[in-house]
């Protein structure tokens, strides 16, 4: 059931906010919505149009709201109207997608656009959105606040961009929602090491605007890398929700229908004359995939896409990952000399991949005792249960053979 709420969310939030434009209102009456369905679905069940009761009942709560506020009188014609005819969905369109949209307006800044994104269309936490910039949580509760009084004093429209102003947007709207996706694929905390609601909303959002812009390159760039990276789900943990490595994942167990449709999307989209980072980042993914066993990966390939890459966005992340492919084209210590030079970027303050990287890279190396307090200082570090009890499992592997 949480996974059906988490879909809905975003759906029930767009259709009150197309309906009144009052975004902060309207979240905390889908907030509250979502806690009675819990408590209610759980006893009497799932309604047979879900969606509609949190609509309802999200409706029945921005109501009361307004009634109990001093300008009652002025809003009292916009309410007898809401209570006779419930707003309809935009024709053709989905609330979902709109609501990302909005979320992204140019009026507000871009790492608000893409924090108030992934609060009101993906469903996540301060505390997670926190981890996915890699800044405090405090800095991350200010901005997402900031954003939603933007959107009050504004006056924002619920509706699609219009064409002009589409491109304008479309960079943060696709960021926004790599960022959904990976929070799914590798969930940054709690018992679960993955989330398969927000993955397959990330993609069921990424088909509709590839079907709304199917001349954007990047959009179909990044439904390719989507359905690259989603295709191995099935092997990336054990039955008992252990994490499992690329290099031993079961590729029997990797889905090929996703992995053909992922190949075809990247080879129409990089016959193209612009290649952008998501295009890069699926043709990654796909050497990954067409490797029929771990030895058969083309490394050399995969440096150069990532050499690629990090000209094209450079950051901390790319580099790190550059580095593993360093590390298997020219040697570990070769990779190792790259996470130096990354080592005191405040960024990676925040995070526990540096050392989780530097661990796997020292075992390579032989220098199992290195290699053993990286791990523990990386599984000290995240908040992923499943990557604790993976990095701590390195750790004792290497503590027995030294």
């Amino acid at each position: 059931m949480e996974g059906l709420l988490r879909e809905l969310a975003p759906q029930a939030l767009g259709a009150l906010v197309r309906r009144h434009g009052q975004f902060d209102a309207c979240e905390d009456a889908v907030q509250e919505a979502l806690l009675a369905a819990t408590q209610q679905w759980e006893h009497d069940g799932v309604p047979d149009d879900p969606r509609a009761w949190l609509v309802t009942v999200a409706s029945r709560r921005l109501v009361d709201e307004f009634r109990s506020e001093q300008a009652r009188q002025r809003r009292e014609d916009a309410v007898l109207a809401f209570e006779a005819s419930p707003p309809a969905p935009v024709a053709g369109g989905d609330d979902a997608l709109t609501l990302l949209f909005l979320c992204c307006h140019p009026a507000l800044s871009v790492p608000s656009q893409l924090a108030l994104t992934l609060r009101a269309v993906g469903g996540l936490g301060t505390a997670e959105i926190a981890r996915a910039f890699l800044v405090p949580e405090a800095t991350m509760a200010q901005r997402i606040s900031r954003a939603k009084a933007s959107i009050r004093g504004a006056g924002m429209r619920f509706e699609l961009p219009p064409p002009e102003e589409r491109a304008e947007r479309l960079l943060v709207v696709l960021h926004a929602l790599y960022l959904i996706f990976n929070e799914g694929y590798a969930t940054s905390a709690g018992p679960e090491a993955q989330r398969a609601e927000l993955t397959t909303e990330a993609v069921r959002l990424t088909r509709l605007l590839h079907r709304l812009l199917p001349e954007e390159s990047e959009v179909a760039g990044l439904l390719a890398l989507m359905l690259l990276t989603d295709a191995r789900r099935a092997a990336r943990t054990t039955s008992n929700g252990a994490l499992v490595p690329l290099a031993e994942q079961d590729r029997g167990l990797w889905n090929a229908a996703q992995i053909t449709e992922g190949v075809a999307l990247l080879t129409r989209t990089l016959s193209r004359a612009h290649v952008g980072p998501y295009q890069l980042q699926a043709a990654i993914a796909a050497v990954h995939d067409e490797a029929p066993t771990p030895e058969a990966t083309d490394w050399p390939q995969i440096l150069a896409l990532y050499t690629v890459l990090e000209t094209v966005t450079p950051g901390p992340v790319i580099t790190l990952n550059r580095a593993v492919a360093v590390a298997m084209v020219h040697g570990p210590r070769a990779g190792l000399a790259l996470l130096e030079t990354i080592a005191d970027d405040e960024r990676m303050a925040h995070t526990h991949r540096l050392d989780a990287v530097r661990g796997h890279l020292l075992e390579l190396a032989g220098e199992h005792a290195r290699a053993r307090e990286a791990y523990m200082r990386a599984a000290g570090r995240t908040a992923s249960v499943a990557e604790q009890r993976h990095l701590a499992l390195c750790a004792a592997r290497l503590a027995r053979d030294t």
